[in-house]
């Protein structure tokens, strides 16, 4: 209770808090950036897109009338008393032009000769602040104002130039003006347009935006709760799965249906709910198992002692016969620490496999000698069967040679009637395979998976003297060489252990 206060306690915020929190954040993070679209770039954007615009009819305006010139043509020309004649007929269809080719809906033409006098105009504008007067400042006399002289004097001095024109009253609009020569410096085009739709743009966003953005922040919120209860929901039933393990039910699972990183934690965290529920299983057999090994030699020792102590010692066969007993029970003990401490120092990586290359057929006759005498004693027999050429592999000779003794020994536990026992080696193509066989009773398929886990006892072996843990010790030996392995069973008629070795460090496979 203490370690869960303390993490409540510890956490400040949950994940779903969190999402939320950045959701909302990434949220005002884009209204704060469409705002200052909107708002702030809005309108230069516009303006520069505007300006192309004009840009692109000033220059074909001026390619026409550059063409025209080269051709010889007469655009306009002073008559008698000053007067002013212009090509009409050139005009009109460069007029007619202008109208198809502009892709604006309203814009103004200026064009004037080297006098810098007007010769042509389009006014497609309800108001053009190039060709208006503005009044006086006496508010009565309207006194003529034409910016369109200063443009074309500025746009000749500079060959062109680009500027934005303020109304000469205040119900106007600004305007943004593209002025352009001729190669030949004769004539100037000013071409022009109202910049009024991008300021009523602003006007519109400006009003729109914050209830646009309320909306949508209240839009935002709630999508993003929806998400953070979806999105977290995996989380907290793993939590509460993981609470009921730390409490002790292992037998507990989460749904691991979604294709996701999420889905792969909670397949994970199945199998290792499975896992620790076996391994606790196997806890409770370990101090069953080990309790009853331990329990019957110990009381043995402990009758047979106080036997010795109180009532033959002074009969010395009787004596000597008690204490034989004492011996063998201290020995069992013995062989079962040991095995113990053998199979944690295996499973742990205390004990380093020492791989070389030797031959197995060799090593498995050294082993097979050993049991001729217990053979003999016991009227059994031990067949080898090995081929005529060397079976070469790579791995600890000492730990096979364990291994092996562990299999033999367990194949001498459940020997058959007819007193043989087998051990074969040969090659295989993935490298060495050796098999340990007998004629005993078998292995039922329900007890075959179990086989090499530690202080497992099948049906078959129960009641029967023996630490539980020489196939434990034989398995995590195979593993540390990487080394595949199993078990053949046929209920009556035996059982063959097998292995396979190779040539290379399989461990690294």
């Amino acid at each position: 209770m203490r370690h869960t206060s303390k993490r409540k306690t510890r956490r400040t915020i949950s994940i779903r808090g969190q999402l939320l929190w950045f959701l909302c954040f990434i949220c005002l993070l884009l209204l704060l950036l469409f705002w200052f679209l909107s708002t702030r770039l809005l309108e230069p954007l516009y303006t520069t897109h505007i300006q192309k615009q004009l840009t692109a009819q000033a220059d074909a305006i001026v390619e026409r009338l550059d063409k025209a010139i080269a051709e010889g043509e007469t655009l306009s020309y002073w008559g008698f008393g000053s007067q002013l004649y212009v090509n009409t007929t050139f005009f009109n269809e460069l007029g007619s032009e202008i109208f198809e080719n502009s892709g604006m809906s309203s814009f103004c033409v200026d064009i004037s000769d080297p006098t810098l006098r007007q010769i042509f105009k389009i006014e497609n504008l309800s108001y053009c602040n190039l060709h208006r007067t503005k009044p006086t400042d006496t508010g009565g006399e309207m006194l003529s104002y034409s910016t369109a002289r200063a443009m074309r004097q500025l746009c000749r001095e500079t060959g062109s130039c680009v500027r934005k024109i303020n109304p000469p009253t205040p119900s106007g609009s600004v305007q943004l003006m593209v002025g352009k020569t001729t190669s030949d410096g004769s004539y100037t085009v000013l071409v022009t347009t109202s910049l009024m739709h991008v300021a009523e743009a602003g006007r519109v966003m400006s009003t729109v935006l914050p209830l646009a953005a309320a909306l949508i922040f209240a839009f935002s919120m709630s999508a993003a709760w929806l998400f953070s209860e979806w999105f977290t929901k995996p989380l907290r039933e793993l939590s509460g799965a993981a609470r009921q393990v730390a409490q002790g039910n292992y037998n507990v699972q989460v749904d691991s249906k979604r294709n996701d990183e999420l889905g792969d934690l909670a397949q994970d965290f199945n199998h290792m709910a499975q896992e620790v529920q076996h391994a606790s299983q196997m806890q409770r057999d370990l101090l069953a198992n080990v309790s009853h090994d331990l329990r019957t030699p110990l009381t043995l020792i402990k009758g047979y002692a106080e036997t010795v102590r109180d009532i033959t010692g002074d009969d010395k066969a009787h004596r000597n016969e008690q204490m034989n007993i004492i011996v063998d029970e201290a020995d069992r003990l013995t062989a079962l620490v040991s095995s113990v401490m053998e199979l944690s120092k295996v499973t742990s990586g205390a004990i380093q496999c020492e791989r070389v290359h030797f031959d197995m057929g060799q090593l498995c006759d050294e082993v097979s000698e050993r049991y001729d005498a217990v053979c003999a004693q016991n009227g059994w027999e031990l067949k080898l069967e090995l081929p005529e050429e060397e079976l070469p592999v790579y791995a600890d000779p000492d730990m096979m040679q364990r291994a092996l003794h562990n299999l033999l020994g367990n194949a001498m536990h459940h020997i058959g009637e007819d007193g043989l026992f087998f051990l074969r080696a040969f090659k295989c193509p993935e490298g060495v395979r050796v098999e340990v066989e007998d004629h005993g009773p078998g292995i039922s398929a329900e007890d075959l998976p179990y086989i090499f886990d530690r202080y497992y006892r099948s049906r078959s072996d129960a009641g029967k003297q023996g630490t539980g843990l020489g196939l434990s010790i034989t398995k995590a030996i195979f593993q540390q060489h990487g080394f595949r392995f199993g078990v053949q069973s046929t209920v009556g008629k035996g059982t063959t252990f097998w292995f396979i070795m190779t040539d290379t460090d399989s461990s690294d496979h």
